[in-house]
């Protein structure tokens, strides 16, 4: 009989035909540990396809290739194909760390009553060249990340570190395809429901900056940021999570766009702290603001 992986690695690929390439290989270099990689590419116009079809033939892994459905259900019909005990997203424009799934299904299988934990990330650029240290933003979610702090977005977790078990993925329903991106309102579910999320020291992903990002295109994420957390208003952090995002949204502009800034300042604006120490960005060079 075949052995059932311990790990289900998904990779939902869609137009990154520079870069899948060695995503895939990066997955399938792992050791120590039996996992298996499922990859759907959801109807790139790209020459990614081809790409996979020729990497599947020599690695045998699940490929499927069909017309466009987006990102969220996408991720949601790869977990129904997944039979490992954990599952391990990744994006098809990242590279894996050796030794990544071993590290954190170990971890995994020691702290059994953890529904999913977390790890650090390097950014790479559009050739392959890496940062010299780890982003400092994911290094702020050690030990652990709770539900308020999610909330409220005063730390931040990076979906590709990400490891589930399937089992508490699927009683809490899958990713939910009411947003366009899928990590957010999965962690604020099991955060809810199991308490604070751990994030591990490890470098888990190189994370590839590009301009195709979807990160990048603030104006979708943080409006969906606030309409996720809508559905927890019922929570007493409820309004004070939700000048937090706006004031993170402001922010976000004020380093990257200053004059979307001020057009966007009075829907953004709050009589808060949180938001006004915000404001001086908007008066230093871009050059000098990492994030």
């Amino acid at each position: 009989m075949e052995e059932v992986p311990l790990v289900s690695v998904l990779l939902a690929s869609y137009n990154h035909e520079a870069y899948v390439e060695a995503a895939v290989r990066s997955i399938m270099s792992q050791q120590g540990v039996s996992f298996e990689l499922i990859v759907i590419d959801d109807g790139s116009p790209d020459q990614s396809p081809s790409i996979l079809k020729s990497l599947s033939e020599s690695f045998k892994f699940t490929l499927i290739v069909r017309p466009n459905k987006g990102f969220v259900p996408t991720m949601n019909d790869l977990v129904s194909h997944a039979r490992g005990k954990y599952l391990c997203s990744f994006a098809s424009d990242d590279v894996m760390p050796a030794g990544r799934l071993l590290l954190q299904s170990t971890f995994m299988e020691e702290h059994p009553k953890v529904p999913v934990c977390f790890g650090q990330v390097i950014q790479i650029d559009s050739k392959g060249n890496k940062e010299s240290s780890v982003d400092v933003r994911f290094l702020k979610g050690m030990p652990s990340v709770s539900f308020e702090e999610l909330f409220l977005g005063q730390k931040g977790l990076h979906g590709c570190t990400e490891m589930i078990r399937r089992e508490m993925h699927l009683s809490i329903g899958g990713y939910d395809e009411r947003f366009n991106f899928e990590d957010y309102p999965l962690w604020l579910k099991l955060s809810h429901e199991h308490g604070s999320l751990p994030v591990l020291k490890e470098v888990f992903c190189y994370y590839r900056v590009h301009g195709k990002n979807m990160h990048l295109d603030h104006q979708k994420m943080y409006s969906a940021f606030l309409e996720i957390i809508k559905l927890y208003r019922d929570h007493p952090l409820y309004e004070k999570a939700r000048r937090h995002w706006k004031s993170n949204w402001f922010s976000r502009l004020a380093g990257s766009d200053k004059k979307e800034a001020l057009k966007m300042f009075f829907k953004l604006a709050s009589p808060s702290w949180v938001f006004w120490r915000r404001v001086p960005k908007l008066f230093i060079p871009q050059k000098f603001l990492k994030y």
